[in-house]
């Protein structure tokens, strides 16, 4: 059995990049770990979801267990730190915030887990963490750091393919502008980048389940929920990766578990 440990910003963003991984590594007999940076506090729910006295810090941690308890995993661990809020947002400042946290410290909270666990392979995010956001450009410096610290060698980071959302755009101009990122520039990365893409359309009911978890990120998950079937694999039936430090050239279509 091998370790998987799938180390995310807020809950809800374990399903887009690492929700069929997840899965699949399951299904095969391996352990996943889920660990998330913050309680996501900032995001934004519809009116009336929350019931009397309950905060979105409370529910969305149970939409969580909800979500990766659909996507496999058997344990998951909330390091607590504050939501930052969107790039660019006063909350930036806040210095509980997790892209203000201090790296050595982080990383080193992270490391404990990937020791205690006897990780195998961690997913990150790459560099820009996706689109700029400030707690995921913060899980790809703590991530990396954190590897070292415990010797985990396969680090591997999500990143949306920007190339397959370029087609998916052309191909699906219906779509509505909340589908498409602000910057679809340096959204993910490149084809050209990318070492890993593995095909989870196999898995697709899991995690198209996993979004419906989530219920209070309809602003997120939305145009997905009825999408049909056919696009929704289209869309999300594969999850791509660079593994860091790979050779020039490699290309894989699973993670090494």
């Amino acid at each position: 059995m091998s370790v998987l440990v799938c180390f995310h910003a807020h809950p809800d963003d374990e399903v887009f990049t690492t929700g069929g991984v997840m899965r699949q590594a399951a299904d095969a007999g391996h352990r996943v770990v889920v660990v998330t940076a913050t309680d996501g506090a900032l995001g934004e729910a519809p009116e009336g979801i929350l019931s009397e006295g309950e905060s979105l810090a409370e529910r969305r941690r149970r939409e969580l267990e909800n979500s990766t308890s659909l996507l496999g995993a058997g344990r998951v661990v909330l390091l607590h730190y504050a939501d930052s809020g969107m790039a660019g947002s006063p909350e930036n400042d806040n210095p509980a915030a997790f892209c203000n946290a201090d790296i050595e410290e982080a990383a080193s909270r992270l490391a404990a887990v990937l020791v205690e666990e006897a990780a195998d392979v961690i997913t990150i995010y790459d560099p820009n963490g996706g689109y700029g956001h400030p707690d995921h450009v913060q899980v790809h410096h703590v991530g990396v750091r954190a590897a070292e610290l415990a010797g985990v060698l396969h680090v591997y980071e999500a990143a949306p393919s920007r190339d397959h959302l370029r087609r998916l755009m052309a191909l699906n101009p219906e779509w509505s502008d909340q589908t498409q990122p602000p910057d679809i520039d340096t959204f993910g990365l490149p084809e050209s980048e990318l070492t890993t893409i593995v095909d989870v359309s196999g898995v697709m009911d899991a995690k198209r389940a996993a979004m419906h978890a989530h219920a209070t990120q309809i602003g997120d998950f939305g145009p997905f929920l009825h999408m049909p079937e056919d696009q929704l694999r289209e869309a999300f039936g594969r999850e791509w990766f660079r593994r860091r430090g790979a050779p020039a050239g490699l290309t894989e279509s699973a993670l090494p578990l």
